[in-house]
């Protein structure tokens, strides 16, 4: 096997200009085809950890029936017990309980409703970074009766840090829910509808204005390892009682799992027509380079060579084109994609618009997930195997006489 792959190394490079205009070909193929899949694993990265950071985690524990009309009525006891029971499994990072409702936040003239969210601020900061998201004032504490605002819902009602925010909506059993709030900070998100709408308040202060002592609409839960969530889930929904429902976050951001399942699609008809293009190029040089040494391969042949050996032979040169150019065009990729990795492409316009209508910060985010090259690889070789069939089952055919009469 060794003499065959020796003879297959120095055959491909008996014409090195056809070979390096093949593997030309290759490079830029596959370089585009890692720059294009690790550009679309990013954005869909970026994506997703933003709605499960920010949002919803990886996945919800909330009381039975909350998610139909997300009615604070729905809101279940909060208690060790329960904190102890999912924090006991393996898969479970985190928990962070919230109350979420509603309520129309008013300053002076200026009114809006808005999106209320009381949380532990620990657990909350540890979740999603929130105290690096200030862009004024400070973080508050568990104890506080002051709130956090969203950037654009800020400069919306005119309120700067120390500006009293007043509440209003309806607490828990249609309780009425009225108070007045400090603004402690400002707080900037990358998802324009959450810059809009959003106020935080720690989880007891946001229990007394509601009126929904102890109790909490959702469990945010982050996992350690995203690739068992369907195993977690399943766990979680056979241990807890029938008053809680158990979601995951495809579950509650149905519209971002479809826009990133079409744009999937996209990415893959793409990836189709570049390796067309991978495939045809090894085609033809295969193919000439049959066509031009049938005569050789018929002394070959004659001399006793068996035609099982002069196909491994083609076989291995095909393989060996595809391999060096994957090689040269990992090189020269990596580096590039490592460093948009650690320094996405800020996005502004109509394509900065797109992003954010999808819930995704407006920048172009690289993935090195190691699935992107494992598959182009694995790709390439099996593609170099079928372009070189039709040029290999010639060589089992050919007539030796007229091939060396040619």
């Amino acid at each position: 096997m060794k003499e065959l792959l020796k003879i297959a190394w120095r055959n491909i490079w008996r014409s090195k200009r056809r070979t390096i205009l093949t593997m030309t070909s290759i490079i830029l193929a596959a370089c585009l085809a890692l720059f294009t899949r690790s550009l679309q694993k990013g954005s869909y990265g970026n994506m997703i950890g933003n709605a499960v950071k920010l949002s919803t985690g990886y996945l919800q524990i909330q009381g039975n029936g909350y998610w139909e009309n997300k009615s604070i009525d729905k809101a279940f006891i909060s208690s060790d017990s329960l904190l102890n029971l999912v924090t006991d499994f393996e898969n479970v990072e985190s928990v962070t309980p919230r109350l979420e409702s509603f309520a129309l936040a008013s300053s002076g003239k200026h009114t809006k409703g808005t999106v209320v969210i009381a949380t532990i601020p620990e657990l909350e900061d540890d979740l999603n970074k929130l105290s690096e998201k200030l862009i004024s004032g400070e973080y508050f504490s568990e104890n506080d009766n002051e709130v956090l605002v969203a950037e654009k819902l800020a400069g919306y009602l005119q309120v700067n840090v120390g500006d009293t925010l007043v509440l209003l909506g309806q607490g828990y059993h249609g309780v009425t829910a009225a108070g007045k709030f400090r603004v402690k900070g400002i707080i900037k998100f990358p998802i324009p509808q959450l810059n809009n709408q959003l106020i935080y308040i720690p989880l007891k202060a946001g229990q007394n204005f509601y009126s929904a002592y102890n109790l909490t609409t959702t469990y945010s839960i982050m996992i350690s390892n995203p690739k068992e969530l369907e195993t977690t889930t399943s766990l979680l929904r056979n241990k807890l009682s029938d008053e809680y429902t158990v979601m995951d976050w495809m579950e509650l951001n149905k519209e971002m799992v479809q826009a990133i399942k079409s744009d999937d699609i996209g990415g893959q008809i793409m990836l189709g027509i570049l390796y067309m293009v991978i495939g045809f190029g090894m085609f033809g040089t295969i193919m000439m380079m049959t066509m031009e040494r049938r005569k050789e391969f018929a002394v070959m042949v004659a001399v006793g060579m068996q035609k099982s050996k002069l196909f491994l032979i083609v076989l291995y040169e095909t393989i060996m084109i595809g391999i060096v150019a994957l090689i040269v065009a990992l090189i020269i990729s990596y580096p590039v994609l490592l460093y948009y990795f650690y320094n996405p492409i800020p996005l502004e316009g109509e394509l900065a618009e797109a992003m954010e209508m999808f819930g995704a910060e407006p920048i172009m985010p690289f993935s090195l997930d190691a699935d992107i090259f494992i598959n182009q690889t694995v790709a390439i070789i099996v593609i170099a195997f079928i372009a070189s069939m039709y040029p290999l089952i010639k060589i089992l055919r050919f007539n030796v006489l007229k091939s060396l009469r040619s």
